[in-house]
């Protein structure tokens, strides 16, 4: 008889995630690139508090100085365009940003920003809500509100919370059990 093989398998609980409440909107529009993220002269840091303190820079230079933990970042079309860096969420992560919500993302981003734990929300409307507005989020509602209007957002599935409640894919892949499999 061969051995049994086994494959890792993780139950996860309905998602809630983080929940901003009252945390500040910094607003970007359309196609911010990794690079308008995290310039590329700081691409030799991997340490997450120390990329933060360039978020932004020369673009929104008052970001990585004024931004506060919980704070979530909203843009437009595809964010997170350019390279396929994970610096760019690791130092949004570092500045303690959570939570990016954007129209639509370069695939790459999103992918990264759910390795580092930084959740990234889809919400057709996000166009619509205002730099420094108030923004809570209700992901078990598939909703967000930003100064007392309501925007839907696509549905986080399961499986992409448990790796954001985890603190990313690697800290995951550490919660993971193994099973045994029945091979032929």
């Amino acid at each position: 008889m061969a051995a049994k093989k086994t494959i890792p398998v993780k139950k996860v609980m309905a998602p809630e995630g983080p929940v901003a409440k009252n945390a500040r909107v910094w607003k970007f529009g359309d196609d911010i690139d990794t690079d308008a993220i995290i310039p590329g002269r700081f691409l030799t840091i991997n340490n997450p508090d120390e990329l933060a303190k360039h978020a932004f820079e020369g673009t929104r230079d008052e970001f990585a100085k004024k931004v506060k933990q919980g704070d979530v970042i909203v843009g437009g079309r595809n964010f997170g365009c350019g390279s396929s860096r994970e610096h760019a969420p690791l130092a949004l992560m570092g500045a303690g940003v959570k939570v990016v919500v954007a129209q639509s993302f370069a695939r790459i981003f999103f992918r990264n920003a759910i390795n580092v734990g930084v959740l990234p929300i889809t919400c057709a409307n996000a166009d619509k809500i205002d730099d420094g507005a108030k923004i809570r989020l209700a992901l078990q509602q598939q909703k967000i509100v930003a100064d007392d209007t309501e925007y839907s957002i696509e549905p986080v599935p399961a499986f992409m919370q448990g790796i954001i409640d985890a603190g990313g894919l690697v800290e995951y892949a550490k919660t993971i059990q193994e099973i045994p499999v029945c091979t032929r």
